[in-house]
Protein backbone atom coordinates (compact mmCIF):
# COMPACT_ATOMS: atom_id res chain seq x y z
CA UNK A 1 0.00 0.00 0.00
CA UNK A 2 1.09 3.80 -0.28
CA UNK A 3 1.12 4.13 3.07
CA UNK A 4 3.24 1.47 4.56
CA UNK A 5 6.24 2.78 3.57
CA UNK A 6 5.24 6.72 5.96
CA UNK A 7 3.16 4.41 8.28
CA UNK A 8 5.75 1.94 9.16
CA UNK A 9 7.65 5.08 10.68
CA UNK A 10 4.59 5.62 13.71
CA UNK A 11 6.04 4.07 16.91
CA UNK A 12 4.11 2.30 19.35
CA UNK A 13 4.28 4.41 22.71
CA UNK A 14 3.19 2.36 24.94
CA UNK A 15 4.00 -1.21 24.11
CA UNK A 16 6.43 -3.29 26.30
CA UNK A 17 10.02 -2.68 25.93
CA UNK A 18 11.70 -4.78 22.76
CA UNK A 19 14.23 -6.45 25.06
CA UNK A 20 11.40 -7.65 27.28
CA UNK A 21 11.36 -11.72 26.77
CA UNK A 22 14.11 -11.12 29.62
CA UNK A 23 12.53 -8.92 32.20
CA UNK A 24 11.29 -10.97 35.43
CA UNK A 25 8.66 -9.57 37.03
CA UNK A 26 9.39 -11.15 40.50
CA UNK A 27 6.40 -13.83 40.40
CA UNK A 28 9.21 -16.96 40.73
CA UNK A 29 12.74 -16.81 40.96
CA UNK A 30 12.61 -20.01 38.86
CA UNK A 31 12.80 -20.23 35.04
CA UNK A 32 9.07 -20.83 33.34
CA UNK A 33 9.15 -22.86 30.47
CA UNK A 34 6.25 -21.10 28.80
CA UNK A 35 6.10 -23.59 25.78
CA UNK A 36 5.09 -26.12 28.69
CA UNK A 37 2.14 -24.09 29.92
CA UNK A 38 -1.23 -25.47 28.87
CA UNK A 39 -3.12 -22.33 27.15
CA UNK A 40 -5.22 -21.46 30.22
CA UNK A 41 -2.51 -20.84 32.75
CA UNK A 42 -0.40 -19.01 29.52
CA UNK A 43 -3.84 -16.55 28.92
CA UNK A 44 -4.02 -15.99 32.99
CA UNK A 45 -0.19 -14.97 33.20
CA UNK A 46 -0.61 -12.99 29.45
CA UNK A 47 -3.30 -11.19 31.71
CA UNK A 48 -1.07 -10.82 35.12
CA UNK A 49 2.14 -9.22 33.36
CA UNK A 50 -0.20 -7.25 31.24
CA UNK A 51 -1.67 -5.65 34.34
CA UNK A 52 1.76 -5.16 35.50
CA UNK A 53 2.74 -3.28 32.47
CA UNK A 54 0.25 -0.74 32.61
CA UNK A 55 0.89 -0.19 36.66
CA UNK A 56 4.86 0.40 35.94
CA UNK A 57 5.67 -2.51 37.01
CA UNK A 58 8.53 -5.28 36.10
CA UNK A 59 7.10 -7.17 33.29
CA UNK A 60 7.60 -10.49 31.37
CA UNK A 61 6.54 -10.46 27.93
CA UNK A 62 6.96 -14.45 26.89
CA UNK A 63 3.66 -15.25 27.95
CA UNK A 64 2.09 -13.10 25.39
CA UNK A 65 4.88 -13.79 23.02
CA UNK A 66 4.20 -17.73 23.11
CA UNK A 67 0.22 -17.00 23.02
CA UNK A 68 1.38 -14.88 19.12
CA UNK A 69 3.16 -18.18 18.67
CA UNK A 70 0.93 -20.34 19.44
CA UNK A 71 -1.80 -18.44 17.17
CA UNK A 72 0.08 -17.67 14.15
CA UNK A 73 2.95 -20.53 13.83
CA UNK A 74 0.79 -23.38 15.21
CA UNK A 75 -2.32 -21.78 13.84
CA UNK A 76 -3.82 -22.93 17.19
CA UNK A 77 -7.77 -21.72 17.20
CA UNK A 78 -7.54 -21.50 21.00
CA UNK A 79 -5.01 -19.40 21.14
CA UNK A 80 -5.82 -17.13 18.55
CA UNK A 81 -9.32 -16.29 20.04
CA UNK A 82 -7.53 -15.42 23.37
CA UNK A 83 -5.27 -13.45 21.55
CA UNK A 84 -7.84 -11.55 20.01
CA UNK A 85 -9.89 -11.27 23.09
CA UNK A 86 -7.25 -9.86 24.95
CA UNK A 87 -5.44 -7.08 22.43
CA UNK A 88 -9.26 -6.05 21.09
CA UNK A 89 -9.50 -3.61 23.55
CA UNK A 90 -5.63 -2.15 22.38
CA UNK A 91 -6.23 -2.44 18.78
CA UNK A 92 -9.53 -0.60 19.05
CA UNK A 93 -8.08 2.20 20.58
CA UNK A 94 -5.27 2.63 17.49
CA UNK A 95 -8.23 2.07 15.72
CA UNK A 96 -10.15 5.87 17.54
CA UNK A 97 -7.28 7.46 17.37
CA UNK A 98 -6.77 7.24 13.62
CA UNK A 99 -7.14 10.45 11.60
CA UNK A 100 -9.32 8.56 9.08
CA UNK A 101 -11.68 6.93 11.14
CA UNK A 102 -14.40 9.99 11.80
CA UNK A 103 -14.78 9.67 7.83
CA UNK A 104 -14.70 5.98 7.51
CA UNK A 105 -18.89 5.65 8.67
CA UNK A 106 -17.62 2.11 9.94
CA UNK A 107 -17.56 0.88 13.24
CA UNK A 108 -14.59 0.78 15.19
CA UNK A 109 -15.44 -3.45 15.84
CA UNK A 110 -15.47 -3.76 12.00
CA UNK A 111 -11.82 -2.36 11.96
CA UNK A 112 -10.64 -4.08 14.86
CA UNK A 113 -11.75 -7.03 12.85
CA UNK A 114 -10.05 -6.22 9.56
CA UNK A 115 -6.81 -5.29 11.74
CA UNK A 116 -6.67 -9.13 13.03
CA UNK A 117 -7.66 -10.51 9.71
CA UNK A 118 -4.69 -8.43 7.98
CA UNK A 119 -2.65 -9.21 10.53
CA UNK A 120 -2.95 -13.29 10.80
CA UNK A 121 -2.70 -13.01 6.65
CA UNK A 122 0.74 -11.54 6.41
CA UNK A 123 2.46 -12.96 9.59
CA UNK A 124 2.49 -16.50 8.19
CA UNK A 125 3.97 -19.25 10.31
CA UNK A 126 8.15 -18.84 8.04
CA UNK A 127 7.44 -14.98 8.41
CA UNK A 128 6.69 -14.73 12.52
CA UNK A 129 10.46 -15.16 13.35
CA UNK A 130 10.77 -12.15 11.52
CA UNK A 131 9.58 -10.66 14.24
CA UNK A 132 11.63 -11.43 17.47
CA UNK A 133 10.19 -9.63 20.27
CA UNK A 134 6.50 -9.28 21.66
CA UNK A 135 7.09 -5.09 20.65
CA UNK A 136 7.75 -5.79 16.91
CA UNK A 137 4.97 -8.10 16.94
CA UNK A 138 2.26 -4.76 18.41
CA UNK A 139 3.85 -2.46 16.10
CA UNK A 140 3.62 -4.80 13.18
CA UNK A 141 -0.29 -5.08 14.76
CA UNK A 142 -0.76 -1.25 14.96
CA UNK A 143 1.02 -0.69 11.21
CA UNK A 144 -1.89 -3.12 10.16
CA UNK A 145 -4.37 -1.23 11.87
CA UNK A 146 -4.11 1.53 10.44
CA UNK A 147 -3.93 0.24 7.09
CA UNK A 148 -7.10 -1.26 7.22
CA UNK A 149 -8.78 2.07 8.56
CA UNK A 150 -6.94 4.55 6.09
CA UNK A 151 -7.67 1.82 3.46
CA UNK A 152 -11.03 1.63 3.82
CA UNK A 153 -11.82 5.48 3.68
CA UNK A 154 -9.25 5.68 0.21
CA UNK A 155 -11.37 2.89 -1.30
CA UNK A 156 -14.47 5.06 -0.44
CA UNK A 157 -13.03 7.98 -2.05
CA UNK A 158 -11.79 6.35 -4.93
CA UNK A 159 -15.48 4.67 -5.67
CA UNK A 160 -16.82 7.89 -5.50
CA UNK A 161 -14.95 9.27 -8.37
CA UNK A 162 -16.56 6.37 -10.35
CA UNK A 163 -19.50 7.37 -13.47
CA UNK A 164 -22.46 5.87 -12.19
CA UNK A 165 -22.85 3.79 -15.21
CA UNK A 166 -19.25 2.03 -14.19
CA UNK A 167 -21.34 0.98 -11.08
CA UNK A 168 -22.02 -2.03 -12.35
CA UNK A 169 -20.18 -4.01 -14.82
CA UNK A 170 -17.48 -6.21 -15.40
CA UNK A 171 -14.59 -4.00 -15.80
CA UNK A 172 -14.52 -2.32 -12.24
CA UNK A 173 -11.54 -3.01 -10.25
CA UNK A 174 -12.16 -4.68 -6.99
CA UNK A 175 -9.25 -2.63 -5.71
CA UNK A 176 -7.83 1.08 -6.24
CA UNK A 177 -5.32 1.60 -9.21
CA UNK A 178 -2.62 2.89 -6.39
CA UNK A 179 -3.32 -0.70 -4.71
CA UNK A 180 -2.97 -2.82 -7.75
CA UNK A 181 0.26 -0.69 -9.10
CA UNK A 182 2.17 -1.66 -5.71
CA UNK A 183 1.40 -5.07 -5.93
CA UNK A 184 4.40 -4.95 -8.57
CA UNK A 185 6.32 -1.63 -7.26
CA UNK A 186 7.68 -0.57 -3.94
CA UNK A 187 5.50 2.59 -2.54
CA UNK A 188 8.78 4.96 -3.19
CA UNK A 189 8.99 4.27 -6.76
CA UNK A 190 5.10 4.30 -6.97
CA UNK A 191 4.87 8.28 -5.30
CA UNK A 192 7.62 9.10 -7.98
CA UNK A 193 5.83 8.35 -10.75
CA UNK A 194 2.50 9.44 -9.01
CA UNK A 195 4.25 12.88 -8.05
CA UNK A 196 5.56 13.19 -11.64
CA UNK A 197 1.91 13.17 -13.46
CA UNK A 198 0.75 15.88 -10.89
CA UNK A 199 0.62 19.26 -11.47
CA UNK A 200 0.66 21.78 -8.63
CA UNK A 201 1.00 22.00 -5.01
CA UNK A 202 -3.42 22.14 -5.43
CA UNK A 203 -3.09 18.35 -7.22
CA UNK A 204 -0.73 17.35 -4.22
CA UNK A 205 -2.07 18.09 -1.71
CA UNK A 206 -5.36 16.78 -2.71
CA UNK A 207 -4.06 13.32 -3.94
CA UNK A 208 -2.37 13.12 -0.17
CA UNK A 209 -5.16 14.03 2.05
CA UNK A 210 -7.72 11.95 -0.04
CA UNK A 211 -6.05 9.24 -0.34
CA UNK A 212 -2.89 9.18 2.51
CA UNK A 213 -5.29 10.71 5.15
CA UNK A 214 -8.60 9.98 3.91
CA UNK A 215 -9.93 13.03 3.99
CA UNK A 216 -13.40 14.16 2.65
CA UNK A 217 -14.17 16.68 0.54
CA UNK A 218 -15.73 18.67 2.78
CA UNK A 219 -13.03 18.38 5.33
CA UNK A 220 -10.51 18.98 2.37
CA UNK A 221 -12.06 22.50 1.45
CA UNK A 222 -12.22 23.32 5.15
CA UNK A 223 -8.82 22.92 6.31
CA UNK A 224 -7.35 24.07 2.92
CA UNK A 225 -9.09 26.97 1.72
CA UNK A 226 -6.44 28.46 0.28
CA UNK A 227 -6.12 25.96 -2.44
CA UNK A 228 -9.89 24.99 -2.84
CA UNK A 229 -12.56 27.13 -3.36
CA UNK A 230 -15.33 24.47 -2.57
CA UNK A 231 -16.02 20.79 -2.77
CA UNK A 232 -17.10 21.09 -6.57
CA UNK A 233 -13.69 22.11 -7.19
CA UNK A 234 -12.45 19.44 -5.23
CA UNK A 235 -14.42 16.89 -6.92
CA UNK A 236 -13.20 18.65 -10.78
CA UNK A 237 -9.48 18.16 -9.53
CA UNK A 238 -10.14 14.88 -8.51
CA UNK A 239 -11.68 13.38 -11.50
CA UNK A 240 -9.16 15.12 -13.59
CA UNK A 241 -6.32 13.62 -11.63
CA UNK A 242 -8.08 10.03 -12.13
CA UNK A 243 -8.19 9.99 -15.40
CA UNK A 244 -4.81 11.64 -16.10
CA UNK A 245 -3.18 8.48 -14.54
CA UNK A 246 -5.53 6.38 -16.38
CA UNK A 247 -4.11 7.37 -19.87
CA UNK A 248 -0.56 7.34 -18.36
CA UNK A 249 1.05 4.23 -20.37
CA UNK A 250 3.44 4.02 -17.52
CA UNK A 251 1.13 2.89 -14.84
CA UNK A 252 -1.39 1.27 -17.20
CA UNK A 253 1.56 -1.19 -17.74
CA UNK A 254 2.10 -1.28 -14.08
CA UNK A 255 -1.43 -2.22 -13.07
CA UNK A 256 -1.54 -4.69 -15.90
CA UNK A 257 1.78 -6.91 -15.24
Amino acid sequence: MILQAMTSATVVSHLPSSSAHTHQSGHSEREVRVEALDIVTLMNRCATESDRFYKGKSHDTRYSYELFRRALVERNEQAWELLYMHYSPLVESWVRRSSAFASSGESSEFFVSGAFMKFWRAVTPERFETFPTLASLLQYLQLCTSSVVIDSVRAHSWSEMLPEEAAVGERIPHTSPDEEALQHVSSEEFWRIINELLNDECERTLVYASFVLGMAPRAIAAQYSHLFSSVTEIYNIKRNILNRLGRNTTLSQLWNE
